[in-house]
């Protein structure tokens, strides 16, 4: 409960405050919602993600933490602090520069710590940097590069270049394909001015909030909202039936109620929703709702859902789907074998921790309809359910893309996007919903648990004969988009090789767990450890090097994976090997400390990009000329904080000759932008970039017959080469072939064309409609074309290094190598952050994460308990990009946000093998199984 208002006096970013508030209101809360301070970020309001890091006396703090009946008379400075109209502050500058800003929502609180740090010590070795960055998590960057920034930003201040001009900051943006560009907002990111969904308010808006279900597996007998409709400041509480249309939202499947009808399957099931004057009075509301629950059985594990007699999830039956990989003969296969290995291999739910929780606003448009403004992966998917559950016209339904704080999956799936919208639709006033960390643990979906039995036979001098796998993974209470993911696990469960003859079994089931979506690898990370510790054990038996025998049985071009297509270009699996093996070559490992051992290992993994399997795939863009003769570049694609955005505006720079700095991008507004699909699959860079490049390629060549047309005469003539002017469109200026001259500037041609009335513009439209649905391998020969499964394949290998307590079974990852094959490098700089981010959320996944549930309840319930790794477990990481170019991807680039977070757990346990002889089959390989390992190998 609140204590009373009282006269508080304080000073923020060096103006002094006389307010009347509750000593108990936070920090946070005085920032963001009284002052309007919205660079300073909740990101969990327990002290655990460090995103709302400000400075009080000198010294930095967290503001969820901090009362501000302690703080009378203090000193504090945010964000917003550091920076002026025409400056910004050299930690700004370098986080920019030093591509340490990804998806921007952690950055105010890293700037804001580090700047706490070099006030103290200008000066700071890379401990002290660590030391000062304990309390700030980061899921985007790996922390690299935020460390190379704190650095560079420390060299300035010595220098007495504590304020940078704008100008300086801004000029970072510049270069084409191939040149490391800072991101496009990067300074926006870094200076907290950039608004995610939780910074919007609207005039007399109301705030939405969710009643959960008790249990996790229950009948719903009756609801009573009676009581709670006359709460304080309630304007209506909504139940299933005031749902107009379809009352079930699901990606894949619409299995999933809006508001539970008759059942609840797990505790994140809506049952009810408040929308109230005030947040507290919503979340009052809550505990004055009655609902009659009579508890049913739980089923809590994939194995226990189908064996016979289990209690049913869900009335069709608790198997969602099964998917059956076939490839010559597998029987022969092990017969033909000198030597087989087997294995069962167990890995938990992750939560995607992504540093922004979920929030939605949604507001009527005066015209019967609804604008949502919202940050998922993917507003036209997310538009299509909401007009279905609203019973609206398209029309009537517009999704505004708002920037994201990280997703990696986790934004895939509907969440309070339909409820809030119902709300402001049917109630005529803004509404404004947040999810707190706490209930967006319970609700959001998960990477998916599997228990993976692995069998692998190979001949003497290590080439695979045979590999049979079986799979069974927990999808939770709903579908989401487990039927895809359960097909990747199935598809990509042989790893990077040739294997001749294949069986793969793969079991997807409802339970009564937290749903289980898309993540970052999407049901790759899974079997990638299975398969990769598979291959570093046969290395052992046949007594072969690791990389030797991965690189005998790689895939290369004209090699045919395990599910019947034949590779023809861009396949890097032996190139990154290679690179790896050579990186390490160069590596002097470190003598082990007393009772420690040092080990290295190595894994492979590869992934598709783009949907494939036969799905529509494609994407639009639209380029228009803006007045002031800059490009302004729409498309539909979510950038979620690796860059998509700037690699757009990158892409259509180097084809249309407009410098970068003058090219903007929109995106993911259904009603002014181009459709886009999800940002999913590590499609955008090849769906969407080739959509841009067509487009690009398409509005030049506009350019030039407009410039010609308006310089008539004046036009140089080309009679040699072609008929026509020889005119060229360089760094934005229409300029003539032969020496160079400018003849007319982009902004002039804009505004002869809008005295005509017109408008310059070009749309682009790419497909990748060449792929097909699995089917089986025949034997003999068959049409390679009716088993491309996929448009094209990242590769990657990565190697660790390791130190084992054999004491403690502490496992601490001194070095990770990491090699990838993204085709063309759009932006060396952004692809190595994706590398780092990658191997750091892998890291975490072979040592400390996972999300636990016993018997449908959550025992993770925070970030802390979720084992999300900091600062202090980074290990130097080496990324090595790789350059194999595609020859139908976008100047031949491919993509990479996701293979990077495979390789590592498997590279991480083999170099625990390598150590200290013993395999951990089951993650994460904490110190408590390392040391279980070991006791169980000393007998």
């Amino acid at each position: 409960m609140m204590m009373s208002d009282e006269a508080i006096e304080l000073s923020v970013n060096g103006v002094l405050h006389r307010v009347q508030a509750s000593p108990d209101m936070t920090l946070l809360s005085f920032l963001r919602d009284t002052l309007g301070l919205t660079g300073t970020k909740n990101g969990c309001g327990e002290g655990h993600c460090g995103t709302c890091t400000v400075i009080v006396n000198g010294k930095a703090q967290r503001s969820c933490l901090l009362r501000l009946g302690r703080l009378r008379g203090a000193q504090i400075q945010t964000v917003e602090g550091l920076s002026t109209p025409t400056t910004v502050h050299a930690l700004q500058y370098a986080f920019v520069h030093q591509g340490a800003v990804q998806c921007g929502f952690c950055t105010p609180g890293m700037i804001m710590a580090a700047k706490a740090l070099l006030d103290a010590n200008p000066d700071p070795d890379e401990a002290a940097i660590r030391a000062a960055l304990a309390h700030n998590l980061c899921r985007c960057t790996g922390y690299v590069k935020i460390v190379a920034a704190v650095r560079e930003a420390a060299e300035m201040v010595r220098r007495g270049e504590v304020q940078v001009p704008r100008e300086r900051a801004e000029a970072l943006v510049s270069g084409g394909v191939g040149k490391s560009a800072a991101r496009l907002d990067g300074i926006e990111r870094a200076t907290g001015a950039l608004r995610f969904t939780a910074d919007l308010s609207r005039a007399g808006q109301l705030y939405g909030r969710v009643l959960r279900s008790r249990y996790p597996h229950a009948q719903v007998l009756s609801i009573d909202t009676s009581e709670a409709r006359r709460a304080p400041g309630v304007v209506a509480v909504f139940t299933a039936s005031d749902v107009p249309g379809r009352k079930h939202f699901g990606e894949l499947v619409a299995d999933q109620p809006v508001l539970a009808v008759d059942r609840v399957r797990y505790l994140g099931d809506a049952v009810a929703v408040v929308y109230a004057e005030t947040e507290a009075q919503a979340a009052a509301a809550l505990d004055l709702i009655r609902v009659e629950y009579r508890e049913l059985p739980v089923v809590d594990g994939p194995e226990a859902a189908l064996a016979p007699g289990a209690p049913q999830v869900h009335e069709k039956g608790n198997l969602l789907k099964d998917v059956h990989i076939r490839k010559g003969d597998v029987a022969a296969g092990f017969a033909e074998a000198d030597i087989i290995v087997e294995g069962t291999y167990r890995t938990p739910f992750i939560e995607h921790a992504y540093m922004e929780p979920e929030a939605c606003l949604a507001e009527p448009d005066g015209e019967g309809g609804v604008v949502v403004y919202e940050g998922s992966q993917g507003p036209w998917p997310i538009h299509e359910q909401i007009v279905a559950s609203l019973a609206l016209p398209p029309e009537k339904v517009r999704v505004v893309h708002m920037p994201v704080g990280g997703a990696f999956g986790g934004k895939e799936d509907v969440t309070l996007q339909i409820l809030a919208a119902l709300g402001a639709w049917r109630l005529g006033r803004p509404v404004k919903m947040v999810m707190g960390r706490r209930e967006s643990i319970r609700v959001s979906t998960k990477r998916h648990a599997e228990v993976v039995h692995f069998r692998t036979g190979a001949k003497r001098d290590g080439r695979l004969t045979a590999m049979e796998v079986t799979i069974h993974a927990d999808t939770g209470a709903y579908a989401s988009l487990g039927p895809s993911v359960i097909f990747r696990s199935a598809s990509f469960a042989c790893g990077p090789y040739v294997v001749p003859n294949v069986k793969v079994d793969a079991y997807l089931a409802y339970t009564n767990n937290v749903p289980c979506g898309a993540m970052r690898g999407f049901g790759n990370p899974q079997v990638t450890f299975a398969c990769e510790l598979q291959m570093d054990e046969l290395a052992r038996r046949v007594g072969m090097d690791p990389f030797a025998l991965r690189e005998l049985n790689a895939l290369r071009p004209g090699s045919i994976t395990a599910t019947g297509e034949v590779l023809t270009a861009s396949v890097g699996a032996v190139p990154t090997l290679e690179a790896v093996r050579q990186a390490l070559v160069r590596v002097e490992l470190p003598s082990p400390r007393p009772g420690k051992r040092i080990g290295v290992g190595v894994a492979a993994s590869f992934k598709n990009v783009g949907l494939g399997g036969g799905l529509k795939d494609e994407a639009e863009a639209r380029l228009q000329l803006q007045a002031d003769g800059t490009l302004l570049v729409r498309t539909g694609c979510s950038d979620l904080g690796g860059g998509a955005e700037t690699a757009m505006a990158q892409l259509a720079s180097e084809v249309t000759g407009v410098p970068l700095r003058s090219v903007r991008v929109h995106t993911g507004d259904t009603r002014l932008d181009p459709r886009g699909g999800m940002t999913t699959a590590s499609r955008e860079t090849f769906i969407t970039g080739n959509a841009v490049v067509a487009a690009a390629r398409a509005w030049r060549e506009r350019v030039l017959e407009e410039a010609a047309e308006a310089l008539g005469p004046d036009a140089p003539a080309d009679g040699v080469a072609q008929p026509g002017p020889a005119l060229d469109l360089r760094e934005g200026r229409i300029v003539a072939v032969a020496d160079g001259r400018e003849l007319l500037s982009l902004q002039e041609l804009a505004a002869r064309l809008a005295d005509e009335g017109r408008t310059l513009e070009a749309v682009g439209h790419y497909a990748a409609d060449s792929t097909r649905a699995y089917k089986d391998v025949p034997a003999g020969t068959y049409d390679p074309a009716e088993h491309r499964l996929h448009v094209a394949y990242c590769f990657g290998t990565q190697a660790a290094v390791v130190e084992v307590d054999e004491a403690t079974g502490e496992v601490e990852v001194l070095r990770v190598i990491a090699a990838h094959d993204a085709g063309t490098i759009i932006n060396p700089q952004a692809v190595e952050g994706q590398i780092e981010g990658g191997v750091m959320m892998g890291l975490g996944y072979a040592l400390s994460e996972a999300f636990v549930m016993r018997e449908g309840q959550i025992v993770t319930d925070t970030l802390r308990k979720l084992g999300v790794p900091g600062i202090e477990r980074l290990p130097e990481i080496t990324a090595i990009p790789v350059e194999d170019p595609h020859p139908e991807g976008p100047l031949g680039a491919k993509g990479m946000g996701e293979l990077p977070t495979s390789a590592t757990a498997p590279a991480i346990v083999n170099a625990i093998y390598d150590a200290v002889g013993v395999r951990i089959r089951e993650l994460p390989a904490t110190p408590a199984r390392v040391r279980e390992a070991l006791a169980a190998r000393q007998g």
